[in-house]
């Protein structure tokens, strides 16, 4: 304090005073700044115990699986498809007004009841019989741009992109008929999509289905045959979906995620220390651990047509 001699004593109080609160000031901001990335460092683990990058860039052996509804999209692509299908005059005004109580049905009940679910295939069976396969493909394209792009949820279809932009393959298996998650594949360039075939003969729709709906476990015995097919390692995949019957195709793949999660499949993903992530409230019910990025489209291919609602989920 030498250099402050010269001043009178009160002024020497003054000024001491204000280099006191200067020093505590700048020692404060100086302790506070520690204590932050001391924070931090305890907030973002070290990069040791931090799991390894997902998905693995170059990695030929891993792919993935996304359900389609309320996992890609939002609500039932076969309502969507009905309401298209409905404005083409394809079937009538109650009809139109059956598929909706569906919809509202499963928005409620978050569940698939078998006898909606007999019901809507039925529905959606009688209304394509006798029309040509190439018809509904072209129909369905127009219904994607009227109804089914806006609904694509961007969380989810950056998901997928991370996986392209990874060099895997990507899938959507779902129970709505093949033609229509072919032309949501294509549109979001997906490589192609597992879906419920309808049997047609020289490309016309015979009002029957290929076996049962792609649907419980029988998603899960597609994924299996389409990565053996493949030459996939499956403990290297990762599967998607919203739904607890998806659980067999989940428990599949050594990377399953649960994406806007019904209760019992929230409840499982949690038990079973899956990884989740709800779009539906714009919050993370957990960290995915996969880097955002957007889609654009092309390919995959089947048979089936359809119509109804309910969701089914794929």
């Amino acid at each position: 304090m030498a250099a402050l001699g010269w001043l009178t004593p009160r002024r020497r109080s003054a000024t001491a005073r204000s280099v006191l609160a200067g020093e505590a000031s700048a020692e404060a901001a100086r302790k506070s700044s520690q204590e932050l990335e001391e924070l931090a460092h305890e907030a973002a683990p070290d990069a040791a115990a931090e799991e390894p990058e997902f998905p693995v860039l170059g990695d030929d052996k891993a792919a993935a699986f996304f359900d389609l509804d309320n996992t890609v999209m939002q609500g039932a692509s076969l309502f969507h498809f009905g309401r298209g299908l409905y404005k083409r005059k394809f079937f009538e005004t109650r009809d139109l007004a059956r598929f909706a109580w569906q919809q509202a049905w499963f928005r409620l009940a978050g569940s698939e009841d078998p006898e909606h679910m007999q019901d809507a295939r039925d529905s959606a069976l009688s209304i394509v019989k006798g029309h040509r396969v190439s018809e509904l493909m072209s129909i369905g394209e127009e219904i994607y741009d009227e109804y089914m792009a806006e609904r694509i949820w961007p969380g989810t279809r950056a998901l997928a992109q991370a996986h392209l932009d990874a060099g895997q393959k990507v899938w959507l298996v779902t129970a709505a008929p093949v033609e229509i998650a072919t032309v949501i594949a294509r549109r979001l360039g997906l490589t192609g999509a597992l879906g419920t075939v309808a049997e047609s003969v020289e490309g016309v729709y015979t009002g029957k289905l290929v076996g049962e709906p792609l649907h419980g476990p029988a998603k899960a015995e597609a994924v299996r045959a389409l990565a053996a097919a493949e030459g996939l390692d499956l403990g290297r995949c990762a599967a998607y979906s919203d739904s607890h019957n998806d659980i067999p195709m989940l428990s599949l793949v050594g990377h399953p995620y649960a994406i806007n999660p019904d209760a019992k499949l929230r409840k499982h993903a949690r038990a079973s220390d899956w990884r989740l992530r709800d779009y539906r409230t714009a919050r993370k019910a957990a960290k995915v651990g996969i880097p955002a990025a957007a889609g654009v489209g092309a390919v995959a291919g089947g048979t089936a047509a359809a119509i109804a609602l309910h969701r089914r989920r794929r």
